[in-house]
């Protein structure tokens, strides 16, 4: 039996469901003046949950060092009209990371966490591009100085499985 979607589930994420072939482009270090970028391939399946409100993502991300397996657990609050994003990679596979909290905006989705690298804290900050027409793009950017300024450090740009 099919479950049926929630008509007032939100639709912000509608633009990531099915299958994508992702081209990423990777900082090799965070935060360290470092201009040297890697790119890779992967594969993302990204489905709907909860009726609507959430939706999970899978993904195999071919890295230059190996290939490895990763979620991406999305999920809405109503109350707050926010969407909340964890992470939970294969390599270990015992701690989700700290999630980013944010919403869209003429579709842009702005999210943000407080979080730690190498034992410093900072800002991460998600930012999808869902403009009709083109085909999604992710970012992840990083600040040391409580967001005054952010490193984008990943990009991911997604094209229909197939094309």
């Amino acid at each position: 039996m099919a479950l049926s979607l929630d008509p007032a589930a939100p639709r912000d994420f509608d633009f990531i469901i099915g299958d994508w072939q992702v081209r990423h482009r990777r900082l090799r270090s965070r935060l360290a003046g470092c201009t040297d970028w890697e790119t890779f391939d992967g594969y993302s399946s990204t489905v709907k949950t909860l009726g609507g409100f959430g939706n999970l993502e899978d993904n195999l991300l071919d890295f230059p060092g190996g290939a490895f397996r990763a979620i991406a657990v999305r999920s809405y609050c109503r109350e707050a009209g926010t969407w909340s994003i964890w992470w939970l990679d294969g390599r270990n596979p015992t701690a989700l990371d700290v999630p980013v909290t944010g919403r869209f905006a003429d579709n842009v989705g702005l999210f943000y966490a407080d979080d730690v690298l190498d034992g410093q804290p900072i800002r991460v900050r998600f930012t999808w591009l869902a403009q009709p027409g083109a085909n999604p793009r992710w970012e992840q950017a990083f600040s040391n100085d409580g967001g005054e300024t952010w490193e984008t450090n990943w990009t991911m740009e997604f094209v229909p499985a197939g094309v």
